[in-house]
């Protein structure tokens, strides 16, 4: 009998596999084994084949629930400086009108980063990711967009693909140049968005840094006719795009992402039944944003009713920002959503596997437990999947492989 070698195997496991559509795919006393870096074989122990498979590393997982990898699928994380002292101000009583006319807000983060070297910015953004990682993410989108001009955007997004080179793993990276006006363009939006579609993207794309195109379409932001101009180029380029949209205000930008079949459409507190409705015919992910919203204090909740009367798909990132989101917790995201939005564990783990791959465009790869699947998966000492979205602060993954390696452990 012709004997396959197993790189390693994974036995006395837990399978929370996300790849049941109502459900975590629970197999209970499971295996799993990898090859080549990718998913071999899974299922219950007892079905293991006989001597006809032999793998070069056994691996006891001591009972642990093993999950896919989790997927921060909305962050900012690469930035420099750092906004408490404006934090501080707003309990103080300061308005943010006022903050942002002494040089503060998104100002005070672009001049910090236009400012920072590239080794700077790798360092600072090292220390975030790394909190992410000992939470089980293996798949980490980077966006640009604290930098508003061509230098500085390229900057941010070679440090995103560092990161990727610097610690296990992925990273999808995501041009934001129309997230704000920056100060020398004050006045001269479209001016600015020409710079965006004409200058910076093409440059961008030609260094090979960017994988999607996202912009901020609010009033304090860009116009929706102003995005679909973003938009326009990104398609030009051949490049999906994703929008922060409804955030604060119905601009008709999950709309526009869905005329445009964006991945995405993030943050949604104020989304009309008619964008629901035009996510849900394009298949646009909705990525909800609990951290923002708790650190705003918003009061108006994103339409999940409506998402899930609809069957929109719902992701849950952490939105990691110095301005309205300084969080580096998965975890914390995932209890949010539950606490805030009313979701239910099994949406928020959903939330950070299978729909958070689909928001970033990986379904194919990353997200789910599954033959053919990129062998990136964590390991927890929980009694139960939902035990990830219920316990304030804790911390309870044990390992963490991807691309098939053992990257993390304290236990194994």
């Amino acid at each position: 009998m012709q004997t396959t070698q197993w790189d390693s195997l994974w036995i006395n496991v837990h399978l929370a596999t996300m790849a049941q559509q109502g459900g975590y795919g629970e197999c209970t006393n499971g295996a799993i084994a990898i090859k080549d870096g990718v998913i071999a074989w899974l299922g219950k122990q007892a079905d293991l084949p006989e001597r006809s498979v032999d793998a070069a590393n056994v691996f006891d997982g001591q009972g642990a629930w093993l999950t896919p990898g989790l997927i921060d699928c909305h962050s900012h994380i690469v930035y420099g400086g750092n906004r408490s002292n404006e934090f501080e101000d707003r309990l103080n009583g300061v308005s943010y009108e006022e903050i942002a006319k002494r040089g503060g807000g998104i100002v005070s983060t672009v001049t910090a980063t236009r400012a920072a070297s590239e080794a700077q910015l790798l360092a600072q953004s090292s220390v975030r990711v790394k909190r992410l990682l000992q939470e089980g993410v293996t798949t980490l989108e980077c966006k640009s967009g604290y930098g508003l001009n061509l230098d500085t955007e390229a900057k941010i997004l070679r440090v995103a693909r560092q990161l990727g080179e610097h610690f296990p793993v992925r990273i999808s990276t995501t041009f934001l140049g129309a997230h704000a006006l920056p100060p020398e363009y004050a006045g001269q939006a479209d001016a600015y968005i020409e710079l965006v579609c004409e200058v910076m993207l093409p440059a961008l794309v030609e260094q090979g840094l960017v994988d999607a195109v996202d912009a901020f379409c609010e009033k304090i932001g860009f116009s929706a006719a102003q995005t679909e101009r973003v938009f326009q180029a990104a398609k030009r380029h051949g490049l999906p795009v994703k929008l922060h949209a409804e955030q604060l205000s119905d601009q008709g930008g999950a709309a526009l992402t869905a005329r445009y079949q964006g991945l995405s459409a993030d943050h949604l507190e104020y989304l009309s039944d008619d964008g629901i409705a035009a996510m849900a015919e394009a298949g646009t992910v909705a990525v909800l944003l609990p951290g923002a919203y708790y650190f705003l204090r918003e009061t108006k909740l994103p339409p999940l009713a409506g998402l899930r009367a609809a069957g929109v798909p719902i992701a849950i990132s952490t939105d990691c920002n110095p301005g309205t989101s300084p969080m580096t917790s998965i975890l914390l995201a995932m209890n949010m959503a539950c606490t805030l939005f009313k979701m239910t564990p099994l949406e928020a783990l959903q939330g950070t596997t299978c729909k958070a791959a689909k928001a970033l465009g990986l379904s194919h790869s990353v997200g789910q437990l599954a033959l053919g699947m990129q062998a990136d998966f964590a390991l927890w000492q929980v009694d139960r999947p939902a035990d990830l979205s219920y316990a304030i602060g804790a911390n309870p993954c044990s390992g963490v492989v991807f691309g098939g390696k053992l990257v993390a452990s304290n236990r194994y």
